[in-house]
């Protein structure tokens, strides 16, 4: 039975670090507010931090962002030898306090060999949304010549029973505490206690393996019953773990066989949260358009989607809604017989189609609804997408495709993952 996520050498800073500082949010937040990473920046001035071992995806482009790089990898040395002294063989069972309620989690390594993001590909662990080639090389560079990796990554499963993560909330006082702190800037409270026990780890282990045997995904998807099964799917950070995979098949074929077995960068550090998770909200992230105002946007949008055979409606089943957000106010628009099922994708076909045409746009992912307005202005249009249900998910997924880029999010961006658990992926 292939066992797609299972125990990792998980490093941790030592006691002394003050563990306020030393967690850092997702990169890929706030690509359009500087201000954000410019207040983690001077908190985290001179303290060790993750980070000072990650790349915010708003510097991706710089002209020193390979300066950037050169510190990065400088600075996993230095942590890999005097800060990172507590080590953990297991998972570490998290629990994460945010507006939306606590949200239980199992870190552990994901067997890159399990996953695939190649279009069509059917692997055990499987990308959730479209992943975009284009935006895998600046990360890989920051990958290439990484002593350490420590994951903003969320993978996902639909485990109805909560066979895999919840039991861990009733058995956390018999385990061994490893961290309880609260996150910077808005973050909430996080706490971790090691899983370590031989009979936790195959239970875990065991446990995910058989959310994706044959029998439980064909009960499970009965329209997909046959198709190759899907055990994980990739919630947050699709193009991190994309990266990886990238990272191991171009070191793979350096490798003497036994060596392809056991090396450290065969696996991916994440952390696994069951989709039923109350706590764990589904959100669609939303489009902001540079160049524009809201009502030329909206126009735009309409002709496309009469171009396309969709007609504008009031109300009526299987509508779609857009809200166009900008300076003077915002105006709904809502179709019937749109060409894509969902929302999301339709407006992805919309602006793939418009941005060749106007040079001058611009579009970015925004997660929540405040900060697209506070982004929207005479020049600048927000487009407010109508909220993700949790069953478009894994049912989409499973049978036999992927989402569109930026669907949904996890959340509000300061409920994201933050960076806090390490782990070697390369020789000292």
């Amino acid at each position: 039975m292939t066992k797609p996520f299972v125990a990792a050498d998980i490093l941790l800073p030592d006691e002394a670090i003050d563990l306020s500082l030393w967690p850092a949010l997702a990169c890929d937040q706030f690509t359009s507010r500087p201000e954000y990473w410019q207040k983690a920046e001077a908190l985290s001035a001179g303290v060790p931090g993750t980070l000072h071992i990650t790349l915010p995806e708003i510097y991706l482009e710089r002209p020193d962002t390979p300066s950037r790089i050169a510190a990065i990898h400088e600075t996993m040395r230095a942590y890999r030898k005097t800060v990172l002294t507590r080590a953990v063989h297991g998972f570490v069972y998290v629990e994460r306090a945010t507006p939306s309620g606590v949200r239980q989690g199992l870190v552990g390594a994901v067997d890159l060999e399990a996953y695939s993001y190649a279009p069509g590909a059917a692997a055990p662990v499987r990308p959730s949304e479209h992943t975009v080639a284009e935006r895998i090389p600046p990360r890989l560079a920051v990958r290439r010549g990484a002593q350490l990796e420590t994951p903003h990554i969320m993978m996902l499963i639909d485990d109805a029973a909560r066979t895999v993560v919840e039991p861990f909330a009733e058995k956390k006082e018999a385990l061994c505490p490893l961290y309880d702190t609260e996150l910077m800037l808005g973050g909430g409270q996080i706490a971790g206690w090691a899983v370590t026990h031989a009979r936790d780890i195959a239970a875990i282990e065991n446990a995910v393996a058989a959310l994706g045997t044959q029998a439980a995904f064909d009960a499970k998807y009965p329209a997909a019953a046959g198709r190759p099964p899907l055990a994980i799917a990739v919630g947050d950070g699709n193009h991190s773990l994309a990266t990886a995979k990238a990272y191991w098949e171009e070191l793979k074929p350096t490798l003497p066989p036994a060596a392809r077995e056991t090396h450290p960068a065969r696996w991916c550090l994440a952390e696994l949260v069951n989709i039923h998770s109350p706590a764990l909200c589904i959100e669609p992230i939303h489009r902001v358009v540079f160049g524009i105002g809201a009502a030329q946007l909206a126009q735009a949008f309409c002709s496309f989607a009469a171009a396309h055979g969709a007609r504008q409606c009031e109300a009526g089943a299987n509508r779609q809604a857009f809200c166009f957000v900008g300076a003077g106010g915002q105006q709904t628009v809502q179709i019937q017989n749109a060409p894509w099922p969902l929302a999301v994708g339709t407006a992805d076909a919309f602006l793939t189609e418009l941005l060749p045409r106007r040079p001058g746009l611009r579009v970015d992912y925004i997660h929540g609804e405040g900060h697209v307005r506070a982004l929207a202005g005479p020049d600048t249009a927000g487009l407010l997408l109508p909220d993700f249900a949790k069953s478009d998910l894994f049912c989409g997924v499973a049978l036999g495709g992927v989402l569109p880029k930026k669907t949904f999010s996890m959340g509000h961006a300061e409920e994201k993952r933050y960076y806090l658990e390490c782990r070697a992926i390369a020789a000292p």
